[in-house]
């Protein structure tokens, strides 16, 4: 366990010159539940995380769907749930809805309610709702671990991203998801599934260094700061408890106990071991420049050495359809 590094002196000063000296001054809230609000409730955050390179999204959908040109909501919504009436889905830790207005948009027969405690990124959500006429999805701003859902209400329980950021993830699963879903529902996730607090073996944080390596000094500068990403020396805990107490906080439970109360339909290995380290601040370098054939090199190099890796290491992120287990 790393209690302290470079990596987080150096993530300090980045989030100064990202988000500013009253986000930084967020974190020395005693509150830990205030800590965590403030790391997402923004409207707007200025940010190069690995996500926005469109190359990593098509990855994505091929290791999902088979096709880099369908993402997993169109997958979805084309292959499961269009034979029921009224599908109800339970999203938790939602956002700024974005997975779930498309899955709404493309399933007019779902009845979606998010629930999140950012009031902020829901009222967005509520508007973009607004505007495209969906009348099949609603928006709860509630703290999702007191609020008391109605017993076997749901056909989904649909997690993107979130279900890392809650803890005791047995018990969470018990009292929370497979209590709100029927006796037949299913629970869907698009989720980091990797080390508590990111705590990175040695050798995923040497093919993290190696891939930085592949990448040219100039594709290297942090975002709106004048430092180089030369090197990854890892995430330490104090740091992360600091900034967010609910980031991975049990997320290595999340796959094992999954398998235990629930049966796998489906559930695809999406990696991200590399990537999500290795672009974290730089990636705005390969943003809006697709057709450069340097950066595709790049990207197609540090692609096939994450590849690599996967070849002999568990996934950190995982897509995955599991149908509740008969109670026998």
């Amino acid at each position: 366990m790393r209690l302290l590094t470079l990596e987080d002196l150096r993530d300090i000063y980045i989030k100064f010159h990202q988000r500013g000296l009253p986000f930084l001054f967020s974190k020395l809230k005693i509150d830990s539940f205030q800590r965590t609000k403030s790391a997402f409730n923004e409207k707007e955050i200025k940010a190069a995380n690995f996500w926005n390179i469109p190359e990593v999204r098509l990855r994505w959908n091929e290791l999902v769907t088979g096709n880099s040109d369908t993402t997993y909501e169109e997958y979805l919504s084309e292959n499961y749930f269009q034979d029921a009436a009224g599908v109800k889905v339970l999203a938790l830790g939602s956002g700024v809805c974005s997975h779930e207005l498309r899955l709404a948009e493309l399933n007019p027969h779902w009845k979606v309610e998010c629930f999140d405690f950012s009031d902020q990124l829901l009222s967005i959500a509520d508007e973009i709702a607004k505007g495209k006429d969906l009348h099949n999805i609603s928006f709860h701003a509630e703290n999702i671990l007191k609020y008391d859902f109605e017993p076997g209400k749901y056909d989904i329980v649909f997690f993107h991203a979130s279900l890392h950021h809650f803890e005791n993830i047995f018990q969470f699963l018990k009292e929370v998801v497979i209590k709100s879903l029927k006796p037949d529902g299913c629970l869907i996730i698009n989720e980091f599934v990797g080390k508590n607090r990111l705590q990175y073996s040695k050798k995923q944080i040497q093919y993290i260094n190696k891939a930085l390596q592949i990448i040219p000094k100039p594709y290297k500068r942090i975002y709106k700061t004048n430092l180089y990403k030369n090197s990854y020396y890892g995430s330490g805990v104090v740091r992360m408890i600091i900034a967010d107490p609910s980031e991975c906080v049990d997320s290595e439970s999340i796959i094992p106990a999954i398998h235990e109360y629930f049966e796998t339909v489906e559930e695809k290995a999406i990696g991200n071991n590399l990537l999500q380290s290795v672009f974290k601040d730089i990636a705005h370098h390969f943003v809006g420049n697709e057709s450069n054939a340097e950066k595709q090199r790049i990207l197609k190099a540090v692609f096939q050495l994450e590849d690599d890796f996967l070849k002999s290491n568990p996934s950190d992120f995982v897509f995955g359809i599991y149908r509740v287990k008969e109670i026998k």
